[in-house]
């Protein structure tokens, strides 16, 4: 069960991954080497999977780490969290123990710098003005010299409480930093305060007073019983964060139980000047990134409802953006291989809903 509870707790070797504009994959896989792959057809008309570029940042972090051939290691693993490209063509890294570097891909120059005492378990978003990335501590604005070193532009840091708690990763925020406003000004986040999880609006670039940086803090959800694991939503001013509280692995929902669970909307101020909420739902979506359709208005969440005969039913479940009211939800199956165990909704261009589960993938497509 301990080895069971370390692998929920890291998010490392590949969890997260993007995909460039020829359609490769980019990861940090668990050797702490950073690979582009591409996929190809071969003469038989069957497709495989290439390794094009394999950078090695093991000169950079520390990489005694447990393995088939390491199982008792007595060093320093420092594994790498997520990957994701800037506005220059460099790849940016992060790890769990705070390194923030970057690849050039063109002459594969590697340089990092290390937040000490800070950890990095979450994904991080990139924009033309910088990368936003968020420790266990605080949220960085950060953009890379010349050189490719990266430098933190500014730094604030938020209430992460005294412990973590169960649905979260550590004790810290849970969510990649989300980019977003009318005018793309905003990044927004959720702290991990003891009580009632807030989430944080901040206005970026190098150029804000310190005064002036925090838009807003508005708690969410029960008191003793918020927190999340996953990104925000964002449309223009609008955010939409979920409440995974309670959701540890996969025998936390057996047995007809489920997480407290709701989700909550909240719109910055045309003006700036403050944050208000919207609506509340009671919608029990333990632990999938949910996701917006903006052409019909419809976030769809995959769902887990609390059952006193003990049947374990998932269900993909759509809420109105508007209004926040359930719109549908359509039955996928029982039992503990329907659960997507972090896994997201995605939208296809035709509108079926893609869910990963634990036995395979379930597709909801529109009936009419």
């Amino acid at each position: 069960m301990a080895a069971q509870a370390e692998i929920f707790k890291d998010t490392s070797g590949g969890a997260y991954f993007y995909l460039d504009d020829r359609d490769r994959v980019v990861l940090a896989d668990s050797r702490q080497h950073v690979l582009r792959i591409a996929h190809r057809q071969k003469a038989d008309g069957a497709w495989e999977f290439a390794v094009e570029n394999d950078w090695d940042l093991t000169s950079l972090v520390p990489h005694d780490c447990v393995s088939w051939t390491n199982l008792f290691p007595s060093g320093v693993c420092d594994p790498v969290t997520s990957v994701m490209p800037d506005w220059d063509g460099r790849i940016w890294w992060v790890t769990r123990l705070g390194r923030v570097g970057t690849v050039d891909p063109a002459t594969g120059a590697l340089r990092a710098i290390r937040l000490d005492g800070e950890e990095i378990q979450n994904s991080f978003s990139v924009a033309e003005d910088g990368v936003s990335i968020v420790t266990d501590h605080a949220l960085y604005g950060f953009r890379a010299d010349a050189d490719g070193v990266p430098h933190v532009q500014w730094r604030e840091t938020y209430d992460r409480g005294t412990g973590t708690k169960p649905g979260s990763v550590n004790q810290g925020s849970g969510t990649t930093p989300d980019l977003f406003g009318t005018e793309d000004q905003y990044v927004a986040i959720t702290d991990n305060a003891d009580d009632r999880m807030n989430v944080l609006v901040y206005r970026r670039g190098a150029g804000v007073p310190d005064s002036q940086r925090l838009v807003c803090k508005v708690p969410v959800f029960g008191s003793g019983a918020s927190t999340t694991d996953n990104s925000l939503i964002s449309w223009g001013n609008s955010l939409v964060v979920e409440n995974n509280y309670g959701y540890e692995n996969l025998g936390t929902l057996l047995l007809g139980r489920s997480v407290v669970g709701g989700a909550t909307r909240i719109d910055v101020r045309a003006d700036g000047s403050g944050c208000d909420t919207v609506w509340e739902s009671d919608v029990r979506s333990p632990s999938t990134v949910p996701k917006l359709s903006t052409a019909n208005g419809l976030l769809y969440f995959y769902e887990k409802r609390p059952n006193a005969w003990g049947i374990d039913a998932w269900y993909l479940t759509a809420v109105d953006f508007r209004t926040g009211r359930r719109a549908y939800s359509r039955f996928t199956g029982t039992g503990l291989s329907y659960d997507n165990n972090w896994a997201p909704i995605t939208l296809g261009p035709d509108g079926t809903a893609y869910v990963g589960v634990f036995n395979g993938i379930v597709a909801v497509c529109d009936g009419a």
